[in-house]
């Protein structure tokens, strides 16, 4: 797999030194130069997922990891189930929600820990993530008391659910957790920073485990191939996607251009609505981050966009037709989380947000998909509110529960986040 830095498009490096390093120079996103179509996608929609999604990867990865290592890592990685129910005849959930950290980051971060642990020559290393809710406990779970690896997770303080943030920030060991008193967007740039320093980046060994790294964006492929399999008709299939650092679409249109040959994706987006702005008029113009009750989307500053508009410019994908999107307020959000629960589906809010969506964007020839990517136990707080109904906690978050937070907290200081590094030496 040759991949090019964005920014810098000479810079090419392989998979796994994309994998090992992160991000390019200036920040650059790294993204594959071209891309194969798959030679048999009917064949591919026959195979169990495991099988499937081992055949996917190293369709795009290649011979850098073999096919019997990677047949066994995509097995470790990728060893929950994906459920895919009919709501009715024409629409269907996609749960993938059903791993360690209840959400769909458990398919890229533990795939990303197994890459690592592949490519790691035993040096120092230093997991570096913000979070906006679901990656940090994927990230977390997926590291956790791995020899010789240290993890540290940015999240805004207060601004994720009170049972997200027990599921990661408990741990302790190798998992050091910090709140920054900023938003997500700001998390994000701390992290960026970091890798901008040559110093800090050797003495640590930084990695990030948000989808700006390869190796979970390509994981994510995977499970479109998964909702294709579960439909009768895959070439008249709409896809919704619950977007904030447009990272899981930016997956699916990359199974676009590998030949799933299904019709249009929603990106659907909270009252951050930078792209759906974006795409409306061509000017991108991002409004400060406001928070909402579908909190892992607050980011007004998509990391994984560029990528996005790499698809259409360079991969040549139809992104006017192919891709939409537009926004739902707090209270459409609600009226969302309602109408699901009175059709028997119990969905969290980003969950029924992508479901409103696609109900307002679905034609009636048409096969609908919404993903869904946390299990709705990780927001009870805002279900018990809008549905007064009690919502049962899993065995993951019931164990959880009482357990006290161990993070430290920060400012927005670049100098901040160093003080804290430093006690990693």
């Amino acid at each position: 797999m040759q991949l090019i830095n964005i920014k810098h498009p000479e810079d090419r490096v392989s998979f796994s030194q994309a994998v090992l390093q992160g991000l390019g120079r200036d920040q650059g996103l790294y993204f594959p130069e071209s891309f194969e179509l798959l030679p048999d996608v009917p064949m591919l929609l026959k195979e169990d997922f495991v099988s499937r999604s081992a055949l996917i990867l190293h369709h795009l990865i290649g011979d850098e990891i073999s096919r019997s290592r990677l047949e066994q890592i995509v097995a470790s990685a990728f060893d929950f189930p994906v459920e895919t129910p009919a709501l009715d005849h024409s629409v269907r959930a996609l749960e993938l929600f059903h791993g360690p950290s209840l959400a769909f980051k458990d398919f890229g971060a533990r795939f990303m820990a197994q890459c690592l642990a592949e490519f790691h020559d035993g040096g120092p290393m230093t997991i570096l993530t913000a979070t906006s809710g679901d990656t940090g406990a994927a990230v977390a779970h997926a590291y956790y008391q791995q020899p010789g690896i240290q993890v540290v997770i940015l999240y805004p303080r207060g601004k994720i659910t009170p049972l997200q943030e027990k599921l990661f920030c408990t741990l302790g060991g190798n998992v050091h957790t910090i709140a920054v008193d900023s938003d997500f967007d700001a998390c994000q740039q701390l992290v960026k920073q970091s890798f901008e320093e040559p110093e800090l980046k050797r003495e640590l060994g930084l990695n990030s485990a948000n989808s700006i790294n390869i190796a979970r964006l390509v994981a994510q492929v995977c499970y479109y191939f998964e909702a294709a399999a579960s439909v009768s008709d895959v070439r008249q299939t709409v896809f919704s996607v619950p977007s904030g650092n447009f990272g899981n679409v930016t997956a699916g249109l990359v199974a676009r251009a590998i030949g799933l040959p299904y019709k249009r994706i929603i990106a659907a987006t909270n009252a951050n609505d930078t792209v759906p702005r974006f795409l409306d008029s061509g000017e991108w113009d991002p409004n400060p981050t406001v928070t909402t009750i579908t909190n892992a989307m607050d980011v007004s500053l998509p990391n994984n966009f560029p990528r996005v508009l790499e698809l259409g410019s360079r991969h040549g994908l139809p992104l006017r037709s192919l891709l939409s999107s537009f926004s739902l307020d707090d209270n459409q959000t609600r009226v969302a989380i309602r109408e699901l629960y009175a059709r028997g589906y119990l969905a969290d809010p980003h969950t029924a947000l992508a479901w409103a969506a696609l109900d307002r964007e679905v034609k009636e020839h048409e096969e609908g998909v919404f993903l869904c990517t946390a299990h709705p136990a990780k927001f009870l707080e805002v279900l018990e509110e809008t549905l007064d109904v009690v919502v049962p906690l899993p065995p993951e978050l019931e164990a959880v529960r009482h357990e006290k937070i161990l993070s430290s907290t920060i400012a927005s200081d670049f100098d901040a986040l160093k003080q804290e590094l430093a006690a990693l030496h």
